[in-house]
């Protein structure tokens, strides 16, 4: 039987590696946590919403240990006065994912997608694998081999 998820990953022609993970610990502190995974080298997908009409949205990839910048570098990308993350209901309707599993791999055509100039310095990332049972152990070239536009500053260290 045919996977969509894993067509679109081998035609990215990145290696990759699919992690199989309980369900009730896919969220990433608890993957991370219970599978050895460094937050570091995690990177979540969030699907943002900028207040229009009609709504504008975008997905955003960012390391676990930064915070996408929702009010300032995203809302400013979008074009919108007002901008904050996605609900799950709206997340879910976007992409067909639950939040858990998000991933860029088979996002809608039209749906931008950004990710954070600090997830490229990783030699390798764990991602939302399209559904909670699974994740994705690529280097983060998978996401310029997907389209993603590479941002500076689209995320903030904690600190900031």
């Amino acid at each position: 039987m045919s996977d969509p998820f894993i067509e679109r990953l081998d035609a990215t022609g990145v290696e990759y590696e699919i992690i199989p993970c309980d369900p009730d610990l896919a969220d990433t502190a608890a993957f991370c946590e219970h599978y050895g995974y460094a937050l570091e080298d995690s990177a979540n997908t969030i699907v943002v919403v900028g207040k229009a009409d009609p709504p504008v949205f975008a997905a955003c990839v960012v390391l676990a240990t930064t915070r996408l910048d929702v009010n300032k570098a995203v809302r400013k990308r979008l074009g919108t006065r007002k901008a904050s993350f996605a609900g799950s209901e709206q997340t879910r309707e976007m992409t067909g994912m639950e939040i858990g599993g998000v991933t860029p791999v088979g996002l809608p055509t039209g749906l931008p997608l950004w990710v954070d100039a600090r997830v490229l310095g990783r030699e390798r990332i764990i991602l939302g694998g399209g559904s909670r049972d699974r994740k994705v152990l690529a280097p983060p070239a998978v996401l310029t081999a997907l389209g993603a536009e590479v941002i500076e500053d689209l995320a903030k260290a904690p600190t900031e």
